[in-house]
């Protein structure tokens, strides 16, 4: 295995992935879930707003400025869950130690595994559609496939965020 120095990249992303300010967001589990359940109903706000956006006929200028003001509030949620976590999902593996590297595969597939199920519960639901109403599977193949791939990209870090553990108290700490 070769060694690779960390880069000022690397060591700038730590620092700001170990920044400790915004620990009282996610400090707990159930305030973990809480910003992951509101970065999630974010994400499908945003979608939506810019589905129709774009495959509205109407004027849809509306949806577009709403999706935008809900874009700060998405980011802040994201910092939020890459803080609890520490970065493990945007380091690079060089940055991250054998325990976080380990996590991060984990993450990695229970998201896939998370993502199969969506995606066959996906084509199970147009397959349904279409033969219920054939121009309902022209109507929402498109939607669908972009709600999937949001999915997609987002799921390790809603994984990530879901997982992760508590860190020890201050008193735990001295004693280890």
């Amino acid at each position: 295995m070769t060694t690779t120095r960390m880069t000022r990249y690397d060591r700038s992303m730590l620092r700001v992935m170990n920044d400790r300010r915004g620990r009282p967001l996610y400090a707990t589990a159930p305030r973990r879930r809480t910003v992951v359940a509101a970065h999630v109903a974010l994400t499908v706000a945003v979608v939506a707003l810019l589905a129709h956006f774009c495959l509205s006929r109407a004027e849809p200028t509306w949806a577009a400025v709403a999706g935008a003001v809900l874009l700060l509030p998405w980011m802040v949620a994201t910092g939020a869950i890459n803080g609890a976590t520490r970065g493990l999902l945007e380091l690079r593996e060089r940055a991250l130690d054998e325990r976080q590297l380990a996590e991060r595969s984990r993450v990695l597939a229970r998201a896939h595994r998370l993502m199969t199920c969506l995606l066959a519960g996906s084509v199970a639901g147009l397959l349904a559609a279409g033969a219920l109403d054939g121009d309902a599977l022209r109507t929402y193949t498109a939607p669908a496939l972009a709600a999937v791939l949001v999915a997609h990209w987002l799921m390790p870090l809603w994984v990530a965020g879901l997982t992760a553990q508590d860190e020890p108290a201050e008193d735990e700490t001295a004693a280890l």
